[in-house]
């Protein structure tokens, strides 16, 4: 009796479609992915138990050092270049379009009024290079964040902004009292404390509440 041949089949899988959708979806990510801007110092935050979470648009961010050095930051270049704009004719700052470019692109500044022409003629490597020395914020009349908070609101009248202030664990209460300072006098009143999320104390009414509402989920 003759032998049954079994037919032999091919094993090659034709991938390019598998690899045609792993590079879409790669590319969607690469260019969907908003990246994280450069922190313009290393701040420690004290911790908190609140679990609020921090706006990542629309927002206007001033950090403080343990040196007490205050930066300001913000999310949205157009939002940047207007203030940009503002301060250089309302404080004579002689910005010129490249300058102000510059800044547009810059995510974080430190420096006073007098300094900025200088740090923004750098190219974005060597800015990175400099030690800024912080604007200034010396007294009660809150120096010139004031400024800078003034022009933010002209910024952003009209349209949703969330006011952050990140300050160091170690930072002294006098520099934050004078930042304040500039909120309170711009009528300021309502801002969110950047802090570290740490867990409730075992017991407490806040942990009890998380307990439930994890329980419920």
């Amino acid at each position: 009796m003759p032998k049954v041949k079994i037919a032999r089949k091919s094993t090659w899988v034709d991938m390019t479609a598998f690899v045609d959708v792993s590079f879409l979806i790669l590319t969607f990510f690469i260019l969907a992915t908003k990246f994280k801007p450069d922190e313009p110092v290393e701040v420690k935050f004290p911790n908190s138990v609140s679990a609020d979470k921090v706006p990542e648009t629309d927002a206007f961010l001033v950090t403080i050092d343990k040196e007490g050095r205050v930066f300001v930051q913000l999310d949205d270049p157009k939002k940047r270049k207007a203030i940009a704009d503002n301060l250089n004719s309302t404080r004579n700052l002689d910005l010129s379009p490249e300058n102000i470019k510059a800044f547009t692109n810059a995510p974080s500044v430190g420096v006073p009024f007098s300094g900025l022409k200088g740090l923004l003629s750098l190219s974005s490597e060597q800015q990175k290079n400099v030690k800024q020395p912080g604007i200034p914020v010396p007294d009660s009349t809150g120096g010139e964040l004031y400024y800078w908070v003034r022009d933010a609101m002209s910024v952003y009248a009209g349209s949703k902004v969330t006011w952050l202030i990140k300050a160091d664990n170690e930072t002294k209460y006098p520099v934050i009292r004078n930042v304040l300072e500039a909120f309170k006098r711009n009528d300021i009143n309502k801002f969110q404390l950047v802090t570290k999320f740490q867990d409730a104390p075992v017991g407490s009414p806040l942990w009890n509440t998380r307990q439930t509402q994890q329980q419920a989920k």
